[in-house]
């Protein structure tokens, strides 16, 4: 039994284990998937992520959570919350993200996710400021960002991609969240 830290009508957000490490690594070494990434992974670089991941959520309770179809308990991808603390004058800050796998594109699952996310932030985890960013290439998450009631706050230079030609900046859009 997957123990989900939140649900939606079609979906199950929970920690990783240790079945995610090779659906993960497929995706991860998609290149169409990572086009927005500096690279794509490796096996090793992909389990050292979840690990990261793993590790925050055991130190907050929360990350970029592995997401499930819940009527096939399908691994499907990744959407949740993360602090970031790379240098910015928008740093630290709590950030939304998203990845899935190519066949999950299309069919609302990153909006439905991260508006869970979203609702549930302040009460699970006392959060009430959320920042997302996204290379200036991504307009699929932007659109993401936009649809989930999120504003438009500016543009950061991201170190990962600071020698990258393929892109010039990341944008940023921002929410706040009043409980409920």
């Amino acid at each position: 039994m997957k123990n989900y830290v939140i649900t939606t009508q079609r979906l199950g957000l929970r920690n990783w284990i240790d079945s995610d490490l090779i659906p993960f690594a497929e995706m991860c070494a998609d290149p169409e998937v990572m086009k927005h990434f500096p690279s794509v992974l490796t096996m090793g670089e992909t389990q050292e992520l979840i690990n990261r991941l793993d590790q925050h959520f055991n130190e907050f309770g929360y990350t970029y959570f592995a997401v499930d179809l819940l009527e096939t308990k399908e691994f499907i991808g990744f959407v949740g919350i993360k602090n970031q603390t790379w240098e910015s004058e928008f740093t630290p800050c709590v950030d939304i993200g998203w990845r899935l796998k190519k066949l999950a594109w299309g069919k609302g699952f990153a909006s439905e996710a991260a508006r869970a996310c979203i609702e549930h932030a302040p009460a699970l985890f006392g959060i009430n400021e959320i920042l997302s960013f996204a290379t200036d290439t991504n307009k699929a998450s932007e659109h993401v960002m936009q649809k989930i009631g999120m504003s438009y706050i500016g543009t950061v230079q991201h170190p990962a991609i600071l020698d990258d030609p393929r892109f010039q900046h990341c944008v940023i859009y921002k929410i706040r969240i009043r409980e409920k």
